[in-house]
């Protein structure tokens, strides 16, 4: 006697899948990076990133690429919504908007963002495990599957400036960065840079959880380095831009279901 019949696979193409959208127009492709920009600040906000008015997330614009979407000065990461933001110039004057942007930050991501014309948006934060390692002078060692994909990607600008940040030391930081995705600033936090809004703010989250881990780690012994040939294939595994991006939906998903005002 034969049990039922099981069920044939569905094709693959009837299954969904996300992958970065395609835009007809350049006013299309603004109104999704503001989207995402003010939906990476409020999850920024639940992670508890924020720090007083530190912390900022910018966004190149598609059609005036000298010119940067970034969060008002002195407002809560998780009140932020798309008309809130500020496009400003690289000299940090505001171009649209109502708030004032914070000039010394900007000095960073500016010089960032010259430096680098394939990156579109840049985050850096004073998160508690970020500052924890920059405290140390230390970077991410391989020793989990997360932290393989800042292996040989992520540099350490080791130098602490003040608060004050002028066009010269904004240009020192971008030298340091190079080519990677993330860099720590010593006894400040950590700046990472994606091809879009989503994978810049995933590479944040994923690589101040990566500080928490090996904190964790070393303060409960010794951890156990994963050899430089599985890094590395990790790493090309799991580094790059598009699979950050991927990685990012859930969250996206959540924050834009659950606070749909941020899109107002």
């Amino acid at each position: 006697m034969h049990g039922p019949t099981p069920p044939l696979p569905l094709p693959t193409d009837r299954l969904r899948f996300a992958m970065p959208p395609m835009h007809e127009s350049v006013e299309d492709e603004r109104r999704h990076r503001k989207e995402r920009l003010a939906g990476a600040l409020r999850i920024f906000g639940r992670a508890g990133f924020e720090d007083g008015v530190s912390g900022h997330i910018t966004a190149r614009d598609p059609e005036f690429t000298d010119c940067f979407w970034v969060n008002p000065f002195g407002m809560p990461f998780k009140h932020v919504t798309v008309g809130d933001l500020v496009l400003a110039n690289q000299d940090g004057q505001v171009v649209e908007g109502r708030y004032h942007v914070n000039q010394a930050a900007f000095t960073v991501h500016t010089q960032v963002h010259a430096a680098r014309p394939d990156v579109v948006a840049v985050a850096h934060c004073h998160s508690v495990h970020g500052r924890a390692l920059a405290a140390l002078g230390d970077l991410i060692d391989p020793i989990t599957q997360e932290s393989c994909a800042f292996y040989e990607d992520l540099a350490l600008y080791d130098a602490y400036t003040g608060v004050t940040v002028d066009a010269e030391e904004g240009r020192r930081i971008a030298a340091a960065l190079g080519s990677r995705k993330a860099l720590v600033l010593r006894n400040h936090g950590l700046l990472t840079v994606g091809d879009s809004v989503d994978a810049a703010a995933w590479w944040f989250l994923s690589l101040d959880r990566s500080c928490q881990v090996q904190l964790l780690a070393k303060a409960a012994g010794r951890p156990v380095l994963i050899d430089h040939k599985l890094a590395v294939a990790t790493r090309e595994q799991l580094g790059g831009d598009l699979v950050a991006w991927i990685n990012y939906q859930p969250l996206w998903q959540d924050i834009s279901r659950s606070e749909p005002d941020l899109l107002s």
